[in-house]
């Protein structure tokens, strides 16, 4: 805190812009924390309030729609990217499309407030097809949301921030070596269990040639084909492969029970 706030002080508004930006690219940027020391500055009178919001919305709207654009040009591929340091990329965006499976397209407007969502939500959208027009009034009601309610707070306990940095500054060797050991643990804890689970990780794939041949032999009648496309990509109006039937990942608990237990089962998703 008390380098965002000194960074801040020294650079402002362009600072707050990049920090903004580089957090709605995907970048592991804490945009809240510097919205909080930027709602301080504006209250100790350093910054102005209006122009902060101008600055942040702009920042955070500008990547949100290079997202967009490049969800809908990239789909798949940018969602697992985004979604790479995670134990398991499938579930990543499997939660972010679950967002919207129950929320609908509102998701864009709390979505800044969901960690793993908030970076997910705009690729998502393109890579759904929403329609440009929709999309940015959406998430420019969610931008406006989230700036507002940061700067807001900085602004209301600017003197309770000041509090804190000056009692980080008297203690910060012990704050700081805190911080580097559960940095340390983290760190350990995540390669464990990524060790762990890596074999959890291996899904058996069948080239599409291999299955047709079965298809087209007697094997068919020991064969189940499923739908599992994730809500968003999946339209009931489009083909399916001939003889399949739709699964919604969505609901996986309930429609697992409905799959026969005596037959072959071939999945296949977008």
């Amino acid at each position: 805190m008390n380098q965002a706030l000194s960074l801040i002080a020294r650079h402002g508004y362009v600072f707050l812009f990049g920090t903004v930006l580089a957090e709605a690219l995907g970048l592991p940027v804490p945009a809240a924390l510097a919205l909080i020391a930027a709602g301080a500055s504006a209250a100790a009178g350093t910054l102005k309030f209006p122009v902060l919001v101008l600055f942040a919305s702009s920042a955070m709207l500008l990547g949100d729609s290079l997202m967009y654009v490049l969800g809908r040009y990239m789909g798949w591929a940018l969602l697992g990217v985004l979604c790479r340091l995670s134990m398991n990329p499938e579930t990543c965006i499997l939660r972010s499309a679950e967002s919207f499976y129950k929320r609908g397209k509102t998701t864009l407007v709390v979505a800044k407030f969901i960690p793993g969502v908030n970076t997910m939500a705009p690729p998502l959208a393109g890579s759904m097809k929403m329609r440009f027009p929709q999309f940015l009034r959406l998430d420019l009601a969610g931008v406006f949301l989230y700036v507002i309610a940061y700067l807001l707070l900085g602004f209301a306990f600017r003197d309770f921030l000041v509090a804190i940095v000056r009692g980080y500054q008297t203690a910060g060797r012990v704050v700081e070596t805190v911080t580097i050991t559960v940095l340390i643990a983290y760190i350990v804890y995540r390669v464990l269990l990524y060790t762990r689970t890596a074999g959890d990780r291996i899904v058996p794939r069948v080239q599409v040639e291999e299955l047709a041949r079965k298809l087209a032999s007697e094997q068919a009648s020991n064969i189940l084909l499923v739908d599992v496309r994730s809500h968003g990509y999946y339209d009931e109006k489009a083909q399916r492969i001939k003889g399949s039937i739709r699964l919604e990942p969505n609901d996986l608990s309930e429609e697992l029970k409905t799959l026969p237990k005596d037959k072959d089962i071939y999945l296949y998703c977008t």
